[in-house]
């Protein structure tokens, strides 16, 4: 994670470098490079059809679980998305029982991030602090760009408590073709803002929970980009209007 303290280490260039496989999807992308391999050494014009098919789900395979470097704001108001993809929704809703505890009562500013197939899967912690609340939600497995999907999915919430006692709370929701939500973090343990705290296998969506007085500064709409674009700032209700153009 690149880390910059000082405003004239902004002038020295940035490479770009090729993503790393999350160690998740490594023995994915291994099984199905082996499937190709065997396929395309059997004699037989369909086995090698076969064969270049199975190339292709390789390196599709490896590029679901690319998980890539990636630049975090570190003032502790910004709260990132913790999600790649696109903006689907945002509504005013409660807080799901599961975080009520953590939460409280009342209606929270609910920032929903659809990754579709494409999208890089890791998700990221959207402030810094201490793992309040960690649970898990059996359910089933609907069109995650369903509003119930919130409350019918298979989901897994997470409650994180920043340094100054500010609660957010997100979760992860399966959709259609996921079939595992994973976490990569414990209740107890403190996170740095931006660090990965789960994934989605495969295709899923993100909800994020804005305290009172948070409003969102994105739009629907618009695409994010985990651990580094801003969703809302604490404090902060723009009441943003935009076009779709």
């Amino acid at each position: 994670m690149a880390h910059i303290d000082n405003p004239d280490s902004q002038l020295t260039a940035v490479k770009w470098r090729f993503p790393s496989v999350h160690p998740e999807g490594r023995k994915f992308a291994v099984i199905a490079g082996a499937i190709a391999f065997f396929l395309l050494v059997l004699d037989g014009v369909f086995t090698e059809f076969l064969g270049w098919l199975m190339v292709g789900v390789t390196v599709w395979v490896a590029a679901f679980f690319r998980d890539p470097v990636r630049t975090t704001p570190s003032d502790p108001k910004l709260i990132v998305s913790p999600a790649d993809g696109l903006v689907t929704m945002i509504t005013r809703v409660p807080a799901p029982p599961e975080l009520r505890a953590e939460l409280g009562e009342g209606e929270f500013t609910r920032v929903s991030v659809f990754m579709s197939v494409f999208d890089v899967h890791i998700n990221r912690t959207p402030i810094a602090g201490v793992v309040r609340r960690i649970a898990y939600v059996p359910g089933k497995f609907l069109n995650a760009d369903l509003d119930k999907a919130s409350e019918d999915n298979e989901r897994q919430h997470f409650v994180v408590e920043g340094d100054g006692g500010v609660k957010i709370g997100f979760t992860q929701i399966a959709g259609l073709v996921a079939r595992r939500i994973m976490s990569f973090v414990k209740e107890g343990q403190r996170l740095s803002t931006g660090e990965r705290v789960g994934l989605i296998r495969f295709g899923s969506r993100v909800d994020v929970y804005l305290p009172a007085g948070t409003g969102s500064r994105l739009l629907l709409g618009q695409r994010a980009i985990a651990g580094e674009t801003i969703i809302a700032e604490l404090g902060s209700d723009p009441l943003l209007n935009g076009t779709s153009q």
